[in-house]
Parts: C-alpha cells; sequence; structure tokens
C-alpha cells in the first residue's frame, strides 16, 4: 500500500510540474580560446590596468543564478594572460553600490557564500574530469581546493571539492569606488599539465559570486543543469590553449620540527586505579616535493606528521552501517582523485585513513613514504607506498601489549579515457603487509563509459586476497559494482544499479559500510527550473528504493523505498521532505548503546519521516536544521541536528552543532536518550594569524573534548602551529574505579619552512 502510494504521487506531481515548468536545455558550445602572452612585464598590485593587460582579450560572463543566461547585473571585465612563469588572471569587478560588497572571512579556504569571491577553476590536464580552483576575496583570501569526478558527489553530505588541498600562488586586491579589482598569479610549476606539439590545452571556468544579489556570474555559459554542482563541473569547461609554455621542475623540501609534552591514564594491571604515563615529544621529519616532468610530481616524506590536523566531529551510529570520517591530512589530498575507486556511497577501494591510523582513530607513527602522481600519455599514474610503525598498548607499569605489526601499505592506480572525453577504463591494486607475514591484497578493474546524453554506464570489479582468510571460491572474496544512470537534475533522471560484496571480501586498505550482501537500486527523480516568475530556483520529486539481500543465502536484509521533495529558492532556502519505508531482517544483536540499549534478531518495519532546512548560507548567519522520526525496530525513535553559522566579521567565526538522538523500546525498557554538543570559536587578527577552538561533548560517552590551534601563516609553507588537545570526563563517579578527571592532554608545538629550489 505504501509503495503504491509512493509512486502515485511521485506521478501526480510530475505530471502537473510539467503542465506549468520546462527544464533548461543541457547543450553547451564549448568555446576555444587562445591565451596571449605577455608583452610587456605587469605591477603585480591587485590593479590590472597597465598598457599589458589592455592588449589582451576580455572574457564576457554570463549569469549562472538566480537567472540562467541573463545579463549580469554588474559588469566585469576579466582577462587571463601568462609569461614563462605565470599565469595571470586579471579582473575589474564593477559594482554600482559598492557598499554592497561584503568580505566574509581572513579564513584561509573560507569558501561560504555570505561574501563576495572571484576566480577561476582550471582543468590543466583537460580530461573533463578534474579541476584546481584559485578564488579570492576583496580582501585577498586565498581559496584554493581540488575537484574531482566531474564534480558528481556520490552522497549528499560530501562537498565536489576539497578545500584541504593547497598550492603556491599569490593574489592581490583592490577596492575602488567602483567596486574591486584583483589579479591573481598562479606559478606554472604549480599546476601539472600535458605539452603537445607546443601547445597546452586546459579547461577554463571564471567565477563570480554576489551574495547581496544571490547573483553568480560564470564563463562559460555553463546551464544549471545539473544541481549546485553545475558551476564546478570540469567537463563543462571552455577550452583555452596556451603556446610554447616553458615549465620549471622546482623541489620544494619542508622541513619539521615538533616538540611538546602529553599526559594519559589507563587503568593498572589489577584494574583497581588509574596511574597517570608522561609523554614528552620531540621530533624532526621532512617532506620533498618534485616536478619530475610538466606532469609528473614525486612526494617523498620520512617521519611524517599531522599534529595540526582538526578533530574529527563527535557521531553516534543508529544503522548498521559503519561511520564514515572524511581524510583531512594534506599528504594524502593532492590530487586524490586519481586513487579513486569509488563502489558507490563512500565505499571505496582505497581509503587513506587507514594509513596511520589505527581502528579507534588514534595516530600510528608513519615511517615514512613516497608517491608518484601524474599522467604518461593517455593514462593517469598513480602510486603510494607507506611504512608505519608497529602500535603498541603501553600500560602504567611499562608493559607494552602489540595491537598491530609494523606494516606496508602500497597503492598503484592507472587509468585511460577511452571512446571520448566522459569515458575511462582503469585498474588498481591495494596492498597492506605486515612484517609479521600478515598480507591482504586487493585487485580492480573499472571502466565509466558515456553511452549518450547524459547516461553513464559505472562498472567495477574487484576481488580480495587474505593470509586470514583462505578459500577456492571466485565469488566470496569478490567485489561488483555496476551503475546506469543519468546525471543530470532537471528533466527526467533515474539510475539503475547492482552491487554484491562477498563474504570474505576484504579490503584492509579500503572502506566498506556492510559486508556480505547484494544490493538491488532504483532511483527516479524529474527536476525543475521553474523560471523567473516562481520564488523556487528549482525543485525536484524523487524516488528510490534499496533492496538488499545477504549474500550468502539470498535471504532479505533490507528493504527501503524513499519518497522526497528537494528545492531551493532564488533567495538560497534549501530543503528535503521526504518519507521512507524499510524492513530490516536482523540476524546478529544491533548494538546501539554498548551493551544497554540492543535491537535482537527478528524481522521489523521501520518508517521514517524527514525534513532537512538549511536556512539562506548568503547571509552572514545561517542554520541547517535536520529532523527525523517514526518507527525504529520494535520502537520509536527521535533525532534532531541543528547547525547554525554566524560569521560575526571578517575577524570572528562562531558556529555550533547539536545532536539529539531518541531511541525508546518500551516493550522492552530501553531507553536511548543522547546529546552531542559542538561549539566552534575561529579568531583571525588577519590573512596569516588565526585561532581555531573545537569543543565537543558527547553524553553517551560522558566525556567532553577540546581541540584548540593556533596557527601564524607568514607565507605560503611557512607555518607555527601551537595545538591543545584534551578529553576530560564529566562523569568521574559512573564507573568503578572512579575515572580521572582527564583522559589524555596534550600540547604541540609545530614549525614548518619550505625551501624552493
Amino acid at each position: 500500500m505504501y509503495l503504491r502510494f509512493v509512486l502515485f504521487s511521485f506521478i501526480l506531481a510530475t505530471q502537473v510540474n510539467q503542465l506549468f515548468c520546462q527544464p533548461v536545455s543541457g547543450s553547451t558550445e564549448k568555446q576555444e580560446i587562445t591565451i596571449t602572452r605577455l608583452s610587456k612585464e605587469i605591477d603585480f598590485d591587485g590593479i590590472p590596468e597597465e598598457e599589458a593587460w589592455n592588449s589582451i582579450k576580455t572574457l564576457d560572463l554570463i549569469m549562472h543564478s538566480p537567472y540562467f543566461g541573463k545579463s549580469p547585473s554588474e559588469t566585469s571585465d576579466v582577462r587571463i594572460a601568462y609569461d614563462d612563469d605565470y599565469l595571470y588572471v586579471g579582473a575589474m569587478l564593477n559594482c554600482e553600490d559598492p557598499a554592497m560588497i561584503r568580505s566574509a572571512s581572513y579564513k584561509r579556504d573560507f569558501i561560504g557564500q555570505s561574501g563576495d569571491w572571484f576566480g577561476i577553476i582550471l582543468d590543466t590536464y583537460n580530461d573533463k574530469e578534474n579541476g584546481v580552483l584559485f578564488l579570492t576575496t576583496p580582501d585577498g583570501l586565498r581559496i584554493d581546493a581540488n575537484i574531482q569526478r566531474d564534480a558528481v558527489v556520490n552522497n549528499s553530505n560530501r562537498t565536489p571539492y576539497n578545500i584541504s588541498w593547497n598550492t603556491f600562488w599569490d593574489v592581490r586586491t583592490k577596492r575602488n569606488s567602483n567596486g574591486w579589482s584583483a589579479e591573481i598569479r598562479i606559478p606554472l610549476s604549480s599546476i601539472r599539465f600535458q605539452e603537445s606539439d607546443g601547445f597546452v590545452r586546459m579547461g577554463l571556468i571564471i567565477q563570480r559570486w554576489i551574495p547581496a544579489k544571490n547573483e553568480m556570474d560564470i564563463f562559460p555559459a555553463i546551464p544549471p543543469n545539473w544541481g549546485d554542482q553545475s558551476p564546478l563541473k570540469p567537463s563543462q569547461a571552455g577550452e583555452v590553449v596556451l603556446h610554447d609554455i616553458k615549465p620549471q621542475s622546482p623541489l620544494y623540501l619542508t622541513p619539521y620540527l615538533l616538540t611538546g609534552y602529553g599526559r594519559s591514564y589507563s587503568l593498572n594491571s589489577s584494574g583497581d586505579a588509574y596511574m597517570k604515563m608522561d609523554d614528552p615529544t620531540l621530533e624532526a621529519g621532512l617532506d620533498l616535493k618534485y616536478g619530475i616532468t610538466t606532469n609528473m610530481v614525486m612526494d617523498l616524506t620520512v617521519n611524517t606528521d599531522f599534529a595540526q590536523v582538526e578533530a574529527d566531529d563527535q557521531q553516534i551510529n543508529l544503522t548498521r552501517f559503519s561511520l564514515y570520517f572524511p581524510e583531512k591530512r594534506l599528504f594524502f589530498l593532492e590530487r586524490s582523485s586519481v586513487f579513486d575507486f569509488s563502489l558507490g556511497g563512500n565505499n571505496n577501494m582505497f581509503y587513506s585513513r587507514r594509513i596511520g591510523l589505527s581502528p579507534d582513530g588514534t595516530p600510528v607513527r608513519i615511517y615514512g613514504g613516497a608517491r608518484f602522481i601524474g599522467r604518461l600519455g593517455k593514462w593517469d599514474v598513480g602510486f603510494l607506498d607507506m611504512q608505519t610503525a608497529a602500535y603498541y598498548r603501553e600500560s602504567p607499569e611499562g608493559s607494552r601489549e602489540k595491537i598491530m605489526p609494523s606494516e606496508n601499505f602500497g597503492v598503484l592506480r592507472l587509468r585511460r579515457q577511452v571512446i571520448n572525453s566522459n569515458s575511462n577504463i582503469g585498474t588498481m591494486m591495494t596492498s597492506r603487509i605486515g612484517i609479521d607475514g600478515s598480507y591482504n591484497y586487493v585487485v580492480g578493474l573499472d571502466g565509466v563509459v558515456r553511452m549518450f546524453g547524459e547516461d553513464y554506464f559505472d562498472i567495477r570489479l574487484a576481488r580480495s586476497f587474505d593470509s586470514d582468510i583462505k578459500t577456492n571460491s571466485l565469488t566470496s572474496p569478490a567485489r561488483v559494482y555496476g551503475l546506469w544512470e543519468r546525471r543530470s537534475s532537471t528533466g527526467l533522471g533515474y539510475a539503475f544499479g547492482y552491487s554484491y560484496v562477498g563474504t570474505d571480501y576484504n579490503p584492509a586498505v579500503g572502506f566498506e559500510r556492510l559486508k556480505n550482501y547484494r544490493l538491488f537500486r532504483f532511483d527516479l527523480r524529474y527536476g525543475w527550473l521553474p523560471g523567473q516568475r516562481s520564488i523556487f530556483y528549482r525543485h525536484s520529486t524523487e524516488f528510490e528504493m534499496r533492496y538488499f539481500t545477504y549474500a550468502n543465502d539470498g535471504a532479505l536484509m533490507t528493504f527501503e523505498t524513499k519518497a522526497a521533495w528537494v528545492f531551493q529558492t532564488k533567495t538560497k532556502w534549501k530543503g528535503e521532505l521526504s518519507a521512507e519505508y524499510g524492513r530490516e531482517n536482523l540476524k546478529d544483536t544491533l548494538f546501539l548503546l554498548k551493551d544497554e540499549v540492543f535491537v535482537t534478531p527478528s524481522e521489523y518495519n521501520n518508517i521514517t519521516y524527514s525534513v532537512d532546512i538549511t536556512t539562506p548560507d548568503s547571509r552572514a548567519f545561517y542554520l541547517k536544521v535536520l529532523s527525523e522520526t517514526g518507527p525504529y525496530f520494535d520502537g520509536k525513535r527521535y533525532s534532531v541536528r541543528l547547525q547554525p553559522t554566524w560569521n560575526v566579521s571578517k575577524q570572528l567565526e562562531l558556529g555550533a552543532s547539536y545532536s539529539y538522538d531518541y531511541v525508546n523500546f518500551s516493550e522492552r525498557d530501553q531507553l536511548l536518550s543522547n546529546h552531542i554538543v559542538g561549539l566552534k570559536a575561529l579568531f583571525m587578527l588577519n590573512t596569516r594569524f588565526s585561532a581555531n577552538a573545537f569543543i565537543q561533548y558527547n553524553t553517551s560517552e560522558n566525556i567532553i573534548l577540546t581541540n584548540f590551534r593556533l596557527r601564524y601563516n607568514p607565507k605560503e609553507g611557512n607555518d607555527i602551529y601551537l595545538v591543545i588537545n584534551e578529553g576530560r570526563n564529566s562523569d568521574l563517579s559512573g564507573e568503578d574505579p572512579p575515572l580521572p578527571a582527564y583522559n589524555s592532554r596534550s600540547i604541540l608545538l609545530k614549525y614548518t619552512y619550505t625551501f624552493n629550489f
């Protein structure tokens, strides 16, 4: 009955909206423009007004939102040029009322919508899939990020770019009575590209964001057919040609020095008291980056350290699926798309957080390693090899228990374009070899083919080999993923997929949120761009179905259906209203809170009603609200998450998060009522000096986690960090023996300096 109701609602909504709305055409005429070499030097001062700029052709922008195809409400004069060493971007960004210009933050890589920004995206290999983004603000803030998979995201909680990626470049800006201006200077040695017969072809996208009008102007005229990701898609970029580039092969040498002191508490061997353990720290290490060729980079690292990385957000898991935490360590982020072998959602054959982190998230020493990333002919090539130390759990009495042996991690990735610029085939191999003789290998083959229009077929096959798993079966250690998908978010969209994870498949350097299942997937959606008279910028009706079975016996595991309405207004309100029905067949006990709250094996019906609303993030204060409620196994559930953000000024940003989960199994007299509170504060004296505090409190763990980071960054590659971490117990008498006031406390000082040879 519920399924018939969902289908009827979807069909009715589709037919009614078709009477009033028509999708924007997805066709865009690609442009190829020859970039002019500078004939004279320019004064790099943020004002592109020299004679050398006057001879450069202007690139015209068009409005992308809120009304695609219209002339921009403000004029922009944008020009691009280059010389032997740099790529230059000059822009005069006029504004009839300069008082409307907003500068939201001094934070490096602040990519929020509450401030004006301007910049470019370069598809440096012109592969229609990957890009690097360079943006700036009226205060000359540097924002850089990398884009992968043509800005296609497999999970709504993930962004299509990674802002943790940084490289060497400069920017200057100036305000004036007509608006503001910018000059961006990108060393050719900071970007990888491929030369052919003296020519270099790149993809180019130019963006200007005006928050006071919720307006984005863009070059070329990319239609909003792919949702918020549309302006970020390298496949839609215009093509530019550069002649006779003579790039350098720079050598960057970055040593670091780390010192500090830590204290932690552990139970003694008799289990009747907590004893403290002191851990003074004095470390040194080295990172090296060398451009072997214009399209191949080598990275070497010795005694790798990530002390300055921000702490993960606390989460509570109410599903049978494993939690996923994103990679934040810079070494693993540069052109990480080369190592992508996505198997749907967050599932991936390679998950870099397996390297240098124990299963509970404790850092494991990385002795060092090497990475090669680039292109050989038409092949994208990625190679990574890292060696970690053994991981021990130490007792206060001085004894040590080995948890993990010293291990070697290896990844090899090869991929090349075939048929057309949006199709490719590839292979990948990962290895995890312990010094104790244990090993794990995974070998995979994959291909993505653009069949026609926006229809893509994605197929991936993998097989694991593990020293602890002996099998003669061809299927039990196998992984299969296939998906036919129409990617457009306007008009009709659909996806048909199949996944298989064998009982013995074990990607020891990858991530799988669940094991031992078959999945049949079906998605259907219809999206509209209503036009100028509507308050809506876009909206869609969507239907999803997931049917999981156990791989070993074919029995039902999970059945899920979801109907949703998704919308975005022209004033940047965003939201989703949905209803989801699920049937669960639990074969094992599902523990929600240690041994206190659990679900016993049986078959259950779940219904979840969800509301997800975000207020306009183009304002200084905005709020994200997510609420879920409904029957849950043999009980009831209510969850809410609030996430306010307030850009008080350019110097101060405040944020918070509050999650509340209430699960009541009244017939079994079990109750889960958990709060997670997070507070963030970021103070920025200027673009070089910042202080960041992050405090989290989780009632299920009765622990308060504090992460404080002070950073001084006088120039790219030169940093001083002061990091203070603390884990405080909030219920000392909740266990026997009583807990110490602190589980752990540490203070670290780190200095890095980059030498450019």
